[in-house]
């Protein structure tokens, strides 16, 4: 009984999330965000053309006068945007809440400067503005040498097959749905993506069920302690380009502002319309010290604070990646993986990618990685999941997995492991409800995800595949509960392997998908992937015998658990 009572509240949750998906990354400004002219016949300061005028130029273009014939109900709202910087009129035509066409008139000389229509014309994260997120990233010789430092220090030229090449280019490929991504071009960056991630789901599932090790060298090329020295140099780069050469999404914006509202003692959840305030208290939490470093009513506003807290969280995955490694391995295996680790998240543009627009989701990364740091002690890794939990609620999803641990402990440790899970869950979010309780917080979070649109996914430009997203959603709510008792006995790089595909079983039935996600299960990949190989030349592969063997399995069974590649060998401890 007392099984079951621990089990609903995951499952529940698991299969609300996989409907909601993730949170997502919204545009740095949407359409409609502007003020309205004080006269129509009077053009604004700055201005020579009078918003009316601005009007009949917009209602003369071919895919307004196409929308309005096809039925009644398109009105019109001008606006002068704020998030362009020229001097120009806004012309947004809906039907309902459905931007259909969004113009775009400059207002000194009257001329069309844009026109948008379909997914594109309701969001502008959509339609390739530059600079693109990111910035310097983007730039082909900057974007191709992380990727070169990424793959080369693992590339065995003896051994061209070997599975780590394919596993690493799957990984660098969303760099060709990002390149039509900046173009604008949906039609082919949606479809990309998903080839990728069934892939990666496939290949982290038989890493979880049926691992293999392999005594091949992780390094072949040149010696893992070059990797430190790779590793200081990625770093420092990181956090230099970061500071000259970064912006803030409204992403790291709202997180500053929900930490301002903290100190204030304002209420966090307000429904403003505005939807900043769609995460969980845990993400404001953890940009408090930041924010009260770098006011966001001080100089510079929100963006100090915000790329702080990026920079905090990036460095705080590289040092729990390192110390994930001495946990996986004894001795010098453990430090040379924990190194290959780091340098791996380091060198992975896409994990730059969401340093770059300083979002919040590598806090998710940080708390992820550091709750296969503490595994096999339940009720911290009920704290830090129940962190993560409450900063972005989808990793949820990770609590049956996480429950069962390695397979090895006692009933009593799994609902200790429940308990804190659900305590550390209720502290952060009680004190922050809004007047309307339980249901306020759930409609401005997890509720405002499940009515939103997006042209992010196949989902959401081709709404008549439903039935495949809801059949994909069911399955992802099965996989996340059955990986809680299959495989019975786990190390830790299963564990790792299984939480990423339960994470990427998610984001493939999110209605909104963004390459900041990545970050989200990239590091328990790489546990996944790098585990299976040698750091060190110059040591035996490490195998740990069970540590209770039972009475009732033969010899052969317990001489076959001290093999590699069994699933039941300690590499983890």
């Amino acid at each position: 009984m007392m099984l079951k009572s621990v089990l609903r509240l995951p499952v529940a949750i698991v299969v609300l999330l996989a409907c909601a998906s993730v949170a997502p990354a919204r545009a740095p400004a949407q359409v409609l965000s502007g003020s309205a002219p004080d006269s129509a016949s009077q053009a604004p300061d700055g201005f020579r053309l009078a918003p009316r005028d601005a009007r009949r130029v917009a209602e003369r273009q071919p895919a307004v006068v196409r929308e309005r014939a096809a039925g009644r109900g398109v009105r019109a709202t001008l606006l002068v945007p704020q998030y362009f910087g020229d001097r120009r009129y806004e012309i947004v035509y809906l039907r309902g809440d459905d931007v259909r066409v969004d113009v775009h008139v400059d207002g000194i000389s009257g001329k069309v400067l844009e026109i948008w229509t379909g997914p594109q014309a309701d969001n502008l994260l959509a339609r390739g503005y530059d600079p693109p997120i990111g910035r310097s990233l983007n730039k082909p010789y900057v974007w191709l040498a992380l990727a070169a430092l990424f793959v080369l220090p693992f590339v065995d030229p003896r051994r061209p097959l070997r599975l780590i090449h394919f596993d690493l280019l799957v990984l660098l490929g969303f760099g060709v749905s990002q390149l039509y991504f900046n173009r604008g071009q949906l039609d082919v960056s949606v479809p990309l993506v998903y080839p990728l991630l069934v892939y990666l789901l496939a290949r982290m599932l038989g890493a979880g069920v049926r691992p293999r090790e392999t005594s091949q060298r992780l390094t072949p090329l040149a010696p893992v302690a070059l990797l430190a020295v790779g590793l200081v140099v990625l770093v420092a780069f990181r956090i230099g380009l970061n500071a000259v050469d970064s912006h803030t999404i409204d992403v790291g914006q709202q997180s500053v502002f929900g930490a301002d509202r903290i100190e204030h003692g304002e209420p966090l959840y307000t429904r403003d319309g505005e939807h900043g305030d769609t995460y969980g208290p845990v993400t404001y939490l953890a940009y408090v010290p930041f924010e009260t470093l770098f006011p966001a009513d001080g100089p510079g506003g929100y963006d100090r604070a915000a790329k702080a807290a990026a920079i905090t969280f990036d460095l705080l995955a590289i040092a729990g990646l390192i110390l994930l490694g001495t946990r996986l391995r004894p001795g010098r295996e453990g430090g040379a993986l924990g190194l290959s680790l780091a340098y791996a998240w380091a060198a992975y543009p896409f994990s730059l990618y969401a340093l770059q627009a300083n979002t919040n989701d590598g806090l998710i990364a940080a708390l992820l990685v550091f709750a296969l740091v503490v595994l096999r002690t339940p009720p911290l890794r009920g704290l830090m999941l129940g962190l993560a939990t409450a900063a972005k609620f989808v990793p949820l999803a990770l609590a049956p997995l996480m429950w069962s641990g390695t397979g090895e402990e006692e009933r009593r440790s799994r609902t200790v492991f429940a308990g804190t899970l659900v305590l550390v869950m209720a502290a952060a979010v009680l004190p922050y409800l809004p007047d309307g309780g339980l249901r306020e917080f759930y409609d401005t979070t997890i509720g405002h995800q499940l009515g939103r649109q997006s042209p992010f996914s196949l989902w959401g430009l081709h709404p008549s595949l439903t039935w495949l997203q809801t059949t994909l959603k069911l399955l992802a709510a099965s996989l996340a509960v059955a990986v809680a008792f299959v495989p019975r006995r786990r190390s830790v790089r299963q564990v790792a392997a299984l939480g990423a595909a339960v994470l990427i079983a998610v984001e493939l039935t999110a209605t909104h998908w963004f390459y900041f996600y990545l970050v989200w299960f990239a590091p328990l990949a790489f546990v996944a992937i790098l585990g299976a190989y040698r750091c060190s030349a110059d040591e035996a592969w490490p195998s740990v015998p069970p540590r209770r063997p039972s009475a009732l399995r033969g010899p052969r069974a317990v001489a076959r658990a001290g093999r590699p590649g069994t699933g039941t060998v300690g590499l983890s401890r």
